[in-house]
This record gives structure tokens, sequence and C-alpha cells, in this order.
């Protein structure tokens, strides 16, 4: 026999046999039985997905001598003359090459003719949408008022070029894309009967480069089976048909979580090796990070369009990415996107994009950082009672240094009071506040030390200005030669509350007593003449830190 392509070989000759159109087909079939048959008929959808196909069985269906169930015989001579295209009351007119108004008033002519040997003449007309205006302006009255004998049928794959008159006339039916699991299970079919062996990965690529057309994946079908014969192989086909590699899409969310940078390089080279489109390799990795979100937001597989071996890769991303870090990922491909297209070196600007994707630091939205607070309360709690009274020991305690890791950068403090704590995720270990005004200063003179080690740019200068005049067990008085210098230690705030938190082994707050200058002595004298502080004040002054303005 003639070798026939596989769409053509393996083309559907009953409703039952369209795939993927389920909808459509079952209407159709109920028409029938009921006979409730339409004079027009709409097809739309994308291509390949069975719009002609349809057509014809529908125009067989009208016209077939022994019909069972509502599906043509295929074996009366109205069927295999329509089969084999050799009846004169079946028209099938291609609206790309007859879309003058000439062709129309032609077939508006014959349609007052009976048909020849069947029950109905049906005009079936591909690529509708192709007609000119003038010539649907034409068809009007003819598609509105057929002769009883007449169906009229349309496809197209653009809808929205078809004008509103001809859609109001028509029973409109609209095909979907058929779905990969749909199109494997055609094409695994297809391959057992005639014999070829082709593994689930194989069948996965084919099916997801037709993008929901069954012909499409039909035609990718012949021309594996031409290369590689009876036993297809998947690294054959991914050359042949010039895929990307899936493998480095993991390797690439691999590296965002392990911040492997040469990642970035080793995927550029691999590209720029095969030849590989930067902007089809972006596509697939935005893909690649939604099929992770969504195993991460419903917790299954079920919703990837992908082989079985890499469903079972994307499960053991649960747990890994956050959903807010996925999604900076995807807008920032998507954006990436957009903007290769006007790129001149889009290999540079590949690198560029990747090595952002894998330096993004990781985020945490504000009720994950409250659940991580409260559950270091819940520990400390648990670890240690805050009520108890310290106990002192004789142990030398190690408090280590912010600017180093060395051990000669380390300060030892004898005769302090032992219990753990967490500040910015470092460890502080508290000590007793000495109760004696010289012991309180020392520690004072330790705490400029440690900070003159730490920051010795910054704050040296600044912690040599201070002078601790007055201590009363909560708030450290400090006496300073300048207002400035109170500004400055205002903007270092945080720093040394952690630094007296670590020297004194408590939070104390911090006052200024009077500036050191003559304007000062003589305002102090005025103020001492004014009435004693309301007791009101004084608690807002000693507990909450406040300050008298004015």
């Amino acid at each position: 026999m003639e070798y026939q392509v596989t769409a053509r070989k393996w083309r559907p000759q009953k409703f039952d046999e369209v795939v993927g159109q389920e909808h459509i087909t079952s209407t159709l079939k109920n028409a029938l039985k009921s006979g409730r048959i339409a004079h027009a008929f709409l097809f739309t959808g994308p291509r390949g997905v069975g719009k002609t196909t349809t057509a014809r069985i529908l125009a067989k269906s009208l016209n077939c001598e022994n019909s069972k169930d509502f599906e043509p015989c295929n074996k009366c001579s109205m069927c295999k003359s329509i089969s084999n295209s050799q009846t004169m009351d079946i028209i099938e007119i291609d609206g790309a090459s007859n879309r003058g108004i000439d062709e129309i008033r032609t077939l508006r002519e014959s349609v007052k003719y009976a048909p020849t040997q069947g029950k109905y003449k049906v005009y079936i007309i591909d690529e509708v949408h192709m007609l000119t205006k003038e010539s649907f302006n034409a068809f009007l009255k003819t598609l509105e008022e057929p002769p009883a004998h007449t169906i009229f049928i349309f496809a197209t794959t653009d809808i929205h070029k078809v004008p509103l008159t001809i859609i109001s006339r028509c029973q409109r039916f609209d095909f979907r894309r058929i779905q990969i699991d749909v199109i494997k299970a055609q094409l695994s079919m297809i391959a057992k009967e005639e014999e070829i062996y082709i593994d689930d990965k194989t069948l996965t690529t084919i099916s997801k480069k037709a993008d929901g057309a069954l012909r499409d994946a039909e035609s990718y079908f012949d021309q594996v089976v031409t290369f590689c014969g009876n036993k297809i192989d998947f690294k054959t086909v991914s050359k042949m048909l010039n895929l990307i590699d899936e493998e480095l899409y993991f390797n690439l969310s691999d590296a965002v979580l392990n911040k492997n940078f040469k990642a970035v390089f080793e995927t550029t080279y691999v590209l720029y090796k095969n030849g590989w489109d930067f902007i089809d390799f972006l596509d697939g990795l935005g893909e690649h990070f939604r099929n992770i979100l969504s195993v991460i937001v419903t917790n299954k597989t079920s919703l990837i369009e992908s082989a079985d071996v890499f469903r079972k890769r994307y499960a053991e991303y649960i747990d890994t990415f956050s959903k807010g870090d996925l999604i900076r990922l995807l807008n920032y491909v998507n954006k990436t996107q957009q903007e290769i297209r006007y790129s001149q070196n889009q290999r540079l600007k590949i690198e560029i994009a990747l090595t952002h994707l894998i330096g993004m630091e990781r985020t945490q939205t504000i009720s994950e950082i409250i659940n991580d607070i409260d559950s270091i309360s819940v520990s400390k709690n648990n670890n240690y009672n805050v009520s108890e009274p310290h106990k002192k020991t004789s142990r030398s305690i190690e408090i280590p240094d912010e600017s180093s890791d060395l051990p000669s950068n380390k300060k030892s403090v004898k005769n302090e009071t032992i219990k753990s704590a967490t500040i910015d995720n470092e460890l502080v270990i508290p000590v007793s506040v000495p109760e004696n005004f010289n012991d309180v200063v020392s520690t004072w003179q330790n705490l400029v030390e440690s900070v003159q080690q730490e920051r010795a740019l910054l704050l040296g200068g600044l912690m040599n200005s201070l002078q601790l005049i007055d201590f009363d067990g909560q708030n450290l008085t400090l006496s300073t030669s300048s207002e400035e210098v109170q500004t400055d230690l205002i903007l270092h705030r945080d720093y040394i509350d952690k630094k007296i938190y670590q020297i004194f082994g408590k939070k104390l707050g911090i006052r200024f007593g009077e500036i050191k200058t003559q304007k000062n002595e003589e305002k102090s004298k005025k103020t001492k003449k004014k009435k004693e502080i309301d007791p009101i004040e004084k608690l807002i002054v000693d507990k909450l830190g406040g300050e008298e303005i004015g």
C-alpha cells in the first residue's frame, strides 16, 4: 500500500474515535438522535484538534444508509464515497483560496439544487475567516434561510475575524486544546499498533512540543520514527527536535538553593554549545519554577505536565522554597523574557539574570517572623526561669567579639552570672550588674574598650567623650561635652544597647546629664530654684526613658 502519514492513516472515522472533544461529539450525537439538526454549524478552536474531522463525520452521519447508534457505518456506499471524496453531495471548500464574492455567488446558486444521492447536501468551508467582508455580506441571506436539504459547516481557527452576523446564524462549538495525557495515550496506542517501542519520557516530550494539537503530535511522531526506526531513544529525539534538556532546569533550581554561582556559566555554555534558543530556555525556566510552586502550594504533582520521572523530582522540592521566593523568581524570569528580545548580547543577559536569581536572598513574611519569635520565647522560658535569683560563679566566660573570630580578640570576664540568651542570632551571656558604683564605672570602661576594638573609626572618639556620672539600677547617666555627641550616640543606639546587654547582663536605659559648659552651669543654677519633679514625671523618666523638653 502507498504510505500514509499517521495523521491521515489514524484519522477518526466515528464520533467515539474523536479524542479530547467529548463535549462536542456527545452534543452532535444527541442532535442526530432527537432530530434537532441545525442548518449551520460553526466549529472553532486551535489547529489540529479535530474540527474538519468532526465535520466530515457529521456529514457521513447525516447521509449514512445503515447508521448504528447514530454513528456512520463506514461500509455503505455513501460512507465510502464520502471517505474517498467521490460524492457531489459533500462539498469541501477552502476559504483561503475561494474567498472572493464571485465564488460565494456560485455557491449560492448551487445551494438551490437537491442532493444527488444522500439526504443532505453538506457544505464544509474550512478557514471561513479568510472570506472577504463582501463575501460574508453576500452570504448572509442564504445562510439564514437555506433550503431544507442544505447544511453548512464552517471551521475556523480565528473566530474573532468572523462577523457577528455570521456567528449569530450558526450553532457554535468551541474545540479545546487536547491535554497532554490524552495525546500521550493516543500516540501510545498508535505505537503499539505499529509495533514501535517508545518510552513515557519521549511521549511526554513530543506531546508537550505539540502544544495541544494532536495533528502536530502525530507529525512529530512520524518524524521521530523515520529517524529512529522502530526503537525510539529519548536522547536521539532530543537532538533531532533540538529540545532543551530538562535536567538543565533542575540543576539551576538546585543552584538557587545552594547558592552555586558556578552553575550560571555552566548553563550558558551548554545552551550556546547546543545552539538552543535563549528565549525558549527562559520559557522553560519559567514553567519549571511554576511547577515547583504548584507542588509546594498543592502538595501534589498531578497539576504538572511532565513525564513521571520528572514528577518525582518535583516532589522533592516540597519544603525547600517559600511561596514568596518563588513568586519573586517567576517575576524576575518574566521580566527577563521581555528584556532579552531587545538585547544584542543575549548570552550575557542570561548570565546576569541567572546570577541575580541565584544571589536572591530568602525572604520571610511578617507572620513567619512572629512565629519564629514566639518559638524562641517559648524555648527560653523552658530552658531557664527568669524570676530565679542570679547565682554567682567563679567560672571564666568568653564573650565573642563581632569584628573577629580569633581567640585573641575575645575578652574574659570573671565572677559573672551564667544565663544564655540570643540577640540578632548571636550568643549573649548576661552577668549580674555590680552594686558598687566604682564597679559600675569599671564595667562601663570595659564596654568602652570593647566598642573601640570593634568600631574604632565610627565610635572610638565618641565613646572617649562620654563619662559615666550616675547609675540608679535602671539607667546609666552619661555626661557629654557637646550636644552633637548625643545626636551621634542616638544614631548608633541599637548597637550600644546590644553592647550594654552583653557587658552588664540586662537592658539598661541611657540618660544624659548636664553638658560641661558655662552655659549649662548657669542653667543648672536656675533649675535649682524650680519646684521638685512631679512623681508621675519621674516615673516616666526613670521607667520609660523619657526626657523633659523645655
